[in-house]
């Protein structure tokens, strides 16, 4: 009888380690990763972890493949992007209560602070992506979003400006610290330029504002998948203002801003190395400018790597390169980042300190009226007002996560190119003109 039985109990525990075996972290293997995970922490633990690079990148790349998987795939979570959110919070919430030892810190303060790998990370994400972006689409999508744009960001300040006055901020405050960070493109081409940017007008160093900044990008990248659910909700009851997915009302123009994705080619390392080359020049030259014109170098480097894809002045080859690393960073480095960040940038005690019930309305607020206005003005030229206002409210995600998840939860896929001219062309606009406006107050 025991023999009987013996195999029916075996076949559900080989199927369970099989199932182990085969759940990925990311792309590694359970079994594996744990292995990753182990060798890390003991070597934090018995303080034998290098104090380079190589220790800091170990201790943010584990937390931030485990995070943000982690967030990617919780219920609800997901929905508001949950792996940013999470890479973010948790960290500072470890800090707090002394979870880290002085080797994973030291080595993360090695690889943030003093290998400024931080700053590389901003120059690859924000060179490589508006190299990377279509010159068509860069110029007559500019030119298409322009008018919904400006009305959107007009209506979206002026609300906010009310609002925050009505709850008890300063217009100065609600401008800077909450306005702006809310359509200024997200953590990696928002929050961490107008960090650095700050930092170089009000004194002080980054993780000062970031800890000031990200919360409201946070929150209004929150409202805005909410809007974009609504809208996506509306459009079934109103199919006479509901594109299906088409941004404009002429359907043949519509398509030239498809994009295609280039599947077939194989990535050549060398261009890609060439690529990076690209992106260290444009942060340099950023630098060289700031002591010209007295504009933040990080600020600079936007204004030129959108002047020197306008003006078609890299090799299509060398914009490729840069593209294929930017690629390489977004895919792979974001969370990880965002891991340092939440340890270094992010004191929870300064992020309790912005929440309140007023600050929430104020990021609402923005985010509402912008949407509002995108929706009206696209009726005005021609647009689909589901899909101008969805597009609109792009201006407000956190980057191209921020994006996926706004076009995830309306079901527009297919608006990701205008989506991009929303962020990240209205979200440099943002990041300049608000250091110009800074620095002329202050």
């Amino acid at each position: 009888m025991n023999e009987s039985i013996e195999p029916s109990l075996k076949i559900p525990a080989v199927g369970l380690v099989q199932r182990l075996r085969s759940y990925e972290i990311g792309v590694i293997p359970l079994p594996v990763f744990l292995g990753i995970a182990l060798i890390v922490y003991l070597s934090a633990h018995l303080g034998f972890l290098p104090k380079n690079m190589i220790g800091g990148l170990a201790v943010i790349m584990t937390m931030g493949v485990f995070f943000g998987q982690m967030g990617s795939r919780l219920p609800v979570l997901k929905e508001i992007g949950g792996g940013a959110i999470l890479c973010l919070m948790l960290p500072s919430i470890l800090v707090f209560y002394g979870f880290f030892g002085p080797a994973t810190i030291d080595a993360t303060k090695m690889l943030m602070k003093e290998a400024n790998f931080l700053y590389f990370v901003i120059a690859s994400l924000v060179v490589g992506s508006i190299l990377g972006m279509s010159r068509f689409i860069l110029v007559q999508g500019m030119l298409r979003m322009f008018i919904p744009l400006l009305v959107g960001t007009l209506a979206a300040v002026a609300s906010g400006l009310i609002v925050g006055k009505l709850v008890g901020y300063s217009f100065h405050h609600t401008f800077f610290f909450i306005i702006v960070p809310i359509i200024g493109g997200g953590i990696g081409e928002g929050i961490l330029p107008l960090s650095l940017a700050y930092s170089a007008i009000l004194g002080g160093t980054p993780d000062i504002y970031v800890a000031q900044l990200a919360p409201a990008a946070v929150v209004g990248n929150i409202a805005a998948i909410i809007c974009a659910g609504y809208l996506a909700r509306l459009a079934l009851k109103r199919p006479d203002i509901n594109g299906e997915g088409s941004l404009i009302r002429a359907r043949a123009e519509n398509d030239k801003f498809k994009v295609k994705e280039d599947t077939g080619s194989v990535v050549d390392f060398r261009v890609m190395g060439a690529g990076v080359l690209v992106i260290c020049a444009f942060f340099v030259l950023g630098g060289l400018l700031e002591k010209v014109v007295g504009i933040p170098g990080p600020v600079m480097m936007i204004l030129a790597a959108v002047l020197f894809k306008y003006a078609r002045l890299l090799p299509e080859k060398l914009e490729k390169g840069a593209n294929t690393f930017y690629k390489l960073v977004s895919s792979a480095f974001i969370w990880p980042v965002m891991i340092g960040l939440g340890m270094l940038y992010v004191p929870l005690d300064s992020v309790v300190k912005v929440f309140s019930v007023g600050y929430v309305l104020v990021c609402v607020s923005v985010v509402v009226s912008m949407t509002v206005a995108g929706f009206f003005i696209g009726n005005l030229m021609k647009m689909y007002p589901i899909e101008s206002a969805i597009v609109t409210c792009c201006h407000s995600g956190l980057g191209g996560t921020g994006d996926v998840a706004i076009l995830s939860a309306s079901n527009r896929m297919s608006l990701m190119p205008f989506a991009q001219i929303s962020t990240r062309i209205g979200g440099a606009s943002t990041v300049i003109l608000a250091t110009l406006l800074l620095k002329l107050f202050v």
